[in-house]
């Protein structure tokens, strides 16, 4: 898959994929990442790329025109690449998300700065628009990371067992249950034993029963609706 950012700080965002599983993804060819500024697109004659709200407002916001360019430039070249904005005004990205979007070929992020877009242009190109939390960021590039991350774990190969995919938290609406490594160190808070018993039937059961538990202290939104759908079933 390739991923394209559009930012004004490429810099920003090229330095994650130095390192770690990202960076074997690029070098098994499993994903591809691209960088175009639309300060590069620009035509006033000084590089700028924002202006000032109509209709009064704090602060700048990034022109129409650098942006209509740099994704027409996209379009001119591969009319399937599939366009996303990340804004705080947008559905929360969920990890149905992530796996969804693994299976697109081209996907373009779209990183905001100043006070965000002209909405002309999200309007215009936008395939989907996301936002990762109720709260506010100096630019869209950490947003733009976190999804690029969460997608690219659920392509075939990225990961090194895939099969890690299956037990992380939200892939059953429940948080994952809390997880240990040998040796058994510490007397004071030491592991469940039974997890050290070799009996996986138990164990899975155990597991099932700390991860409602772990999802009911930190997400009671999600355990209510486990329990809903349990009743649900139930009938």
């Amino acid at each position: 898959m390739k991923f394209t950012f559009i930012t004004l700080f490429p810099s920003l965002i090229n330095c994650y994929f130095k390192d770690s599983i990202l960076k074997n993804a690029i070098d098994k060819l499993l994903i591809k990442i691209d960088f175009l500024n639309p300060r590069d697109y620009t035509k006033n004659r000084h590089k700028k790329v924002d202006g000032t709200l109509i209709g009064g407002g704090a602060g700048m916001l990034m022109s129409p025109q650098p942006l209509f360019d740099t994704i027409t430039s996209i379009k001119e070249k591969d009319d399937n690449a599939y366009i996303i904005f990340l804004t705080p005004s947008a559905k929360l990205f969920k990890q149905n998300d992530a796996k969804r979007l693994s299976g697109k070929k081209h996907i373009v992020f779209v990183s905001g700065r100043y006070e965000g877009i002209d909405e002309r242009v999200i309007e215009l190109y936008a395939d989907e628009v996301f936002s990762i939390g109720d709260y506010i960021l100096t630019g869209g590039e950490i947003p733009s990371l976190i999804l690029c991350d969460a997608i690219s774990r659920n392509i075939k190969g990225v990961l090194g067992n895939a099969d890690s995919l299956n037990i992380e938290s939200y892939e059953n609406t429940l948080i994952e249950a809390p997880s240990f490594t040998k040796p058994d160190i510490f007397k004071k808070n030491s592991i469940i034993k039974e997890f050290s018993k070799g009996n996986h039937g138990k164990i899975a059961t155990l597991k099932y029963s700390l991860s409602l538990l772990k999802t009911k202290y930190y997400r009671p939104d999600l355990y209510k609706r486990v329990k809903i759908e349990g009743n649900n079933n139930e009938k």
